[in-house]
Protein backbone atom coordinates (compact mmCIF):
# COMPACT_ATOMS: atom_id res chain seq x y z
CA UNK A 1 0.00 0.00 0.00
CA UNK A 2 2.97 2.28 -0.16
CA UNK A 3 3.38 5.22 2.18
CA UNK A 4 -0.31 6.09 2.57
CA UNK A 5 -1.45 5.52 6.15
CA UNK A 6 -5.02 5.28 7.27
CA UNK A 7 -6.21 7.86 9.81
CA UNK A 8 -6.13 5.19 12.52
CA UNK A 9 -2.44 4.61 11.83
CA UNK A 10 -1.41 8.25 12.18
CA UNK A 11 -0.45 9.67 15.52
CA UNK A 12 -2.48 12.70 16.57
CA UNK A 13 -1.28 15.19 19.17
CA UNK A 14 -4.35 16.02 21.28
CA UNK A 15 -2.67 19.00 22.94
CA UNK A 16 -1.89 20.81 19.72
CA UNK A 17 -3.84 23.98 19.05
CA UNK A 18 -3.94 25.45 15.56
CA UNK A 19 -1.99 28.69 15.38
CA UNK A 20 -3.00 29.64 11.88
CA UNK A 21 -6.08 29.36 9.75
CA UNK A 22 -9.72 29.16 10.84
CA UNK A 23 -8.97 27.17 14.00
CA UNK A 24 -6.82 29.93 15.47
CA UNK A 25 -9.64 32.48 15.33
CA UNK A 26 -12.10 30.12 16.99
CA UNK A 27 -9.67 29.36 19.81
CA UNK A 28 -8.95 33.03 20.39
CA UNK A 29 -12.69 33.82 20.44
CA UNK A 30 -13.28 31.04 22.97
CA UNK A 31 -10.45 32.38 25.14
CA UNK A 32 -11.90 35.90 25.04
CA UNK A 33 -15.37 34.57 25.87
CA UNK A 34 -13.99 32.62 28.83
CA UNK A 35 -12.11 35.71 30.04
CA UNK A 36 -15.32 37.77 29.85
CA UNK A 37 -17.25 35.15 31.82
CA UNK A 38 -14.52 35.01 34.48
CA UNK A 39 -14.45 38.82 34.70
CA UNK A 40 -18.25 39.06 35.04
CA UNK A 41 -18.39 36.41 37.76
CA UNK A 42 -15.46 38.09 39.54
CA UNK A 43 -17.36 41.40 39.57
CA UNK A 44 -20.49 39.69 40.90
CA UNK A 45 -18.58 37.85 43.65
CA UNK A 46 -16.77 41.06 44.63
CA UNK A 47 -20.04 43.02 44.73
CA UNK A 48 -21.63 40.33 46.90
CA UNK A 49 -18.70 40.42 49.33
CA UNK A 50 -18.76 44.22 49.46
CA UNK A 51 -22.48 44.30 50.23
CA UNK A 52 -22.23 41.61 52.92
CA UNK A 53 -19.62 42.96 55.29
CA UNK A 54 -16.63 43.33 52.98
CA UNK A 55 -15.61 39.71 52.53
CA UNK A 56 -17.04 36.35 51.57
CA UNK A 57 -16.15 32.70 51.50
CA UNK A 58 -17.45 30.11 49.10
CA UNK A 59 -17.80 26.55 47.96
CA UNK A 60 -17.96 25.17 44.43
CA UNK A 61 -20.50 22.48 43.64
CA UNK A 62 -20.39 20.68 40.28
CA UNK A 63 -23.85 20.61 38.68
CA UNK A 64 -23.07 18.36 35.72
CA UNK A 65 -23.67 19.73 32.25
CA UNK A 66 -25.27 22.87 33.72
CA UNK A 67 -21.93 23.99 35.12
CA UNK A 68 -20.76 24.76 38.63
CA UNK A 69 -22.61 26.48 41.45
CA UNK A 70 -20.66 29.05 43.46
CA UNK A 71 -22.21 29.26 46.93
CA UNK A 72 -21.21 32.45 48.71
CA UNK A 73 -21.43 33.30 52.41
CA UNK A 74 -20.77 36.89 53.38
CA UNK A 75 -19.11 38.13 56.54
CA UNK A 76 -22.56 39.12 57.85
CA UNK A 77 -24.02 35.63 57.25
CA UNK A 78 -25.87 36.62 54.09
CA UNK A 79 -25.67 34.03 51.38
CA UNK A 80 -26.23 33.67 47.68
CA UNK A 81 -25.13 31.71 44.71
CA UNK A 82 -24.04 32.04 41.11
CA UNK A 83 -23.75 29.47 38.34
CA UNK A 84 -20.67 29.32 36.14
CA UNK A 85 -20.58 27.36 32.87
CA UNK A 86 -17.66 25.22 34.10
CA UNK A 87 -15.73 24.34 37.23
CA UNK A 88 -12.58 25.95 35.82
CA UNK A 89 -14.35 29.27 35.19
CA UNK A 90 -15.91 29.22 38.67
CA UNK A 91 -12.56 28.52 40.29
CA UNK A 92 -10.75 31.23 38.32
CA UNK A 93 -13.43 33.81 39.18
CA UNK A 94 -13.34 32.94 42.89
CA UNK A 95 -9.55 33.18 42.94
CA UNK A 96 -9.57 36.53 41.12
CA UNK A 97 -12.18 37.84 43.58
CA UNK A 98 -9.93 36.78 46.44
CA UNK A 99 -12.43 34.67 48.35
CA UNK A 100 -11.54 31.63 50.41
CA UNK A 101 -12.92 28.43 48.90
CA UNK A 102 -13.96 25.49 51.06
CA UNK A 103 -14.04 21.86 49.90
CA UNK A 104 -17.41 21.19 51.56
CA UNK A 105 -20.36 23.27 52.67
CA UNK A 106 -20.37 22.15 56.27
CA UNK A 107 -18.98 23.01 59.66
CA UNK A 108 -17.96 26.60 60.22
CA UNK A 109 -19.05 27.83 56.79
CA UNK A 110 -22.56 26.41 57.09
CA UNK A 111 -22.88 27.69 60.67
CA UNK A 112 -22.27 31.27 59.47
CA UNK A 113 -25.30 31.26 57.14
CA UNK A 114 -28.17 33.37 58.43
CA UNK A 115 -31.60 32.52 57.07
CA UNK A 116 -34.72 34.62 57.29
CA UNK A 117 -38.46 33.94 57.32
CA UNK A 118 -38.59 33.43 53.56
CA UNK A 119 -36.03 30.62 53.59
CA UNK A 120 -37.71 28.92 56.55
CA UNK A 121 -41.12 29.04 54.89
CA UNK A 122 -39.69 27.66 51.63
CA UNK A 123 -37.84 24.86 53.42
CA UNK A 124 -40.89 23.88 55.46
CA UNK A 125 -43.38 24.47 52.66
CA UNK A 126 -47.02 24.15 53.60
CA UNK A 127 -46.13 22.64 56.98
CA UNK A 128 -45.61 26.15 58.34
CA UNK A 129 -48.06 27.92 56.07
CA UNK A 130 -45.41 28.75 53.52
CA UNK A 131 -45.64 28.21 49.78
CA UNK A 132 -45.88 24.65 48.57
CA UNK A 133 -42.77 23.12 47.05
CA UNK A 134 -44.76 20.97 44.62
CA UNK A 135 -44.55 23.41 41.73
CA UNK A 136 -48.32 23.76 41.40
CA UNK A 137 -49.97 27.11 41.85
CA UNK A 138 -52.93 27.59 44.16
Amino acid sequence: MGSILSMADTEQDEDSTPTTGAGAGAGARADRRTARRVAKLTREITAFARSHGGSAEGQLAYLGQMGTRIVLVGEDGGWGDLVAPSYEIAQRAAEKAGITLHEKFDGELAARVRTGPYEWSRMAGIQLGGPSNTGTST
